[in-house]
């Protein structure tokens, strides 16, 4: 290996890693806040990217009506509620709304000219469909069992991931996609022709980064999300929303999620199946972090991502396998260092 194959390594681990590391970070949220380890997570990567690809492609897909179908679900669900507490009567507005918008996504995905929209119109034509399916996983599937055992979480997670692979074989079909580039040009760096996807990948990462800090620190909401993960029922007790904080937990997940399918479509072909694999590495990259540090879970991410590059070069046929085995000796620290606590029966 000489320095120009180490730098083209090198820069496919960091645009990788980038993506695992907003990975990392979505499961980290996700469990800290909800106890859930959200596996469908790759789901979200999967159905943004292929989602992109059939609108460039000027295709109306049907996952449109998925988000209408389970709008209605949820819709009906919430009614029932409603009418069954003699203290509330009536239809509130928010649900009129999230029905009205997700018919309004169908009329848009037939009616528009899909493919002659600009790049950032169908960025957020995907967004806008795929997105609404986080904070409606979380209430059909999870809400009601939020205060569940975590093994009895983790299953229902599993269950709904095989789920979401079927559906996502019966939306997309089994053939792979790959999107257009935001950008087809490279720059010269020494010997290391760089990709401008890749520099597009990374910026956007680091931005969403920053954006989330920000959001965390200095943001009402986003402090009631850091307070309901410190701790659950303290922040339940200061009048924290425990529905609001899973609903939002799981809106940034599948933000997160979809805008790293869009991000990363142009640079490898994507199938139905493709996110949980995807996923699995950004949460090793979260294992290496504790599951409880965000900054550690990003770098171990990106290690991950310098990782599956290299060993791709020196021994590719065992590349996934060096890359989940990295997770045993930090399972086996944590082991180690962490103080242990029987349960109670």
């Amino acid at each position: 290996m000489d320095l120009q194959i180490a730098m083209i390594l090198g820069q496919d681990g960091v645009t990788n890693g980038a993506i695992y590391a907003l990975l990392a970070l979505s499961i980290l949220l996700v469990f800290t806040v909800t106890r859930v380890l959200l596996i469908p997570l790759g789901e979200f990567v999967s159905f943004g990217a292929l989602t992109m690809a059939a609108v460039q492609s000027g295709t109306p897909n049907s996952i449109v009506w998925l988000v209408a179908g389970l709008a209605v679900v949820e819709a009906a669900l919430d009614l029932r509620v409603r009418f069954r507490s003699p203290s509330r009567r009536g239809v509130p507005l928010n649900m009129v709304l999230k029905v009205v918008y997700a018919f309004a996504l169908v009329v848009l995905m037939y009616q528009l000219p899909l493919a002659d929209l600009p790049m950032a119109a169908q960025v957020l034509l995907t967004l806008a469909v795929v997105v609404p399916l986080g904070p409606q996983m979380y209430r059909l599937f999870f809400q009601p069992i939020a205060n569940a055992p975590s093994l009895v979480l983790l299953i229902v997670s599993i269950a709904v991931h095989v789920a979401m692979v079927g559906v996502g074989l019966l939306l997309f079909g089994p053939s792979g996609a790959q999107t257009k580039p935001f950008s087809e040009a490279g720059f010269e760096l020494g010997p290391l022709m760089i990709n401008s996807q890749s520099l597009w990948v990374v910026a956007l990462s680091l931005a969403l980064i920053i954006v989330l800090y920000q959001f965390f620190e200095r943001t009402i909401y986003g402090k009631a999300l850091r307070a309901t993960a410190i701790n659950r029922v303290g922040s339940q007790l200061m009048g924290i929303s425990p529905v609001f904080a899973g609903r939002a937990s799981f809106l940034l997940a599948s933000f997160i999620g979809a805008l790293s399918g869009v991000m990363i479509a142009p640079i490898t072909t994507i199938y139905f199946d493709s996110g949980f694999i995807i996923s699995l590495k950004g949460f090793v990259g979260a294992i290496i972090g504790g599951l409880a540090s965000y900054p550690l879970a990003a770098l171990g991410a990106v290690l991950v991502g310098l990782l599956e590059a290299f060993s791709s070069f020196w021994a590719s046929t065992y590349k996934e396998v060096i890359v989940f085995t990295l997770i045993i000796p930090f399972l086996l620290w944590r082991s180690l260092t962490s103080r242990h606590v029987e349960e109670e029966e």
